[in-house]
């Protein structure tokens, strides 16, 4: 099932939402579950897409932008028109493989920042859609990182958390003028 809340995929001179950095303590709280998916909520999902796109992401989180509710937006593909946004709304992991693997991570919390991050290769997720009909998915790949990311994101975890090479860390968030203290490595 993919979204039908269709936003252009185009960078807006202003986008409708500010996303927060790392250091910003909104990134550290939980989200709360949405109790009822209505207007509000798939207009939040509208702006997050938008700002996402204008920021040349493929995952934002409800919480990236200060609204700490469990709504994730996901685009692999923002370079094809044709291709819809994932909306997930309350996403929880049913079920992850135990094969590992090892991708490069970014997040437009932390700009500049791209770090090798292990996590789980295939995982089933269950979520709502943008109209609160339950949904599951089994993802890998690319897709699987970063519906894994996003979640994180609801938790109040960061991927530079999960990097294992501490030097790196360090040396790409001095870079990038962030705190290396601002990381809470799992």
């Amino acid at each position: 099932m993919t979204a039908q809340i269709l936003v252009e995929k185009k960078k807006l001179e202003k986008p409708p939402l500010t996303i927060h950095t790392l250091g910003d303590r909104v990134l550290r709280q939980s989200a709360k579950r949405v109790s009822s998916v209505d207007t509000e909520i798939r207009q939040l999902v509208r702006e997050m897409l938008q700002t996402m796109y204008s920021a040349d992401g493929i995952g934002l989180a409800a919480p990236q932008v200060g609204v700490h509710k469990q709504v994730i937006v996901i685009d692999c593909e923002p370079d094809n028109p044709a291709a819809p946004p994932l909306v997930m709304i309350n996403p929880t992991i049913k079920s992850s493989s135990s094969q590992l693997c090892i991708l490069q991570e970014g997040c437009l919390s932390i700009p500049g920042v791209y770090l090798e991050v292990k996590r789980p290769e295939v995982i089933e997720v269950s979520y709502r859609d943008e109209f609160g009909r339950p949904q599951t998915l089994k993802a890998q790949d690319l897709l699987s990182k970063v519906i894994q990311h996003e979640i994180d994101h609801l938790k109040g975890v960061l991927f530079v958390d999960r990097v294992e090479n501490k030097l790196a860390l360090n040396e790409e968030l001095v870079k990038q003028k962030f705190s290396p203290k601002a990381v809470k490595s799992i």
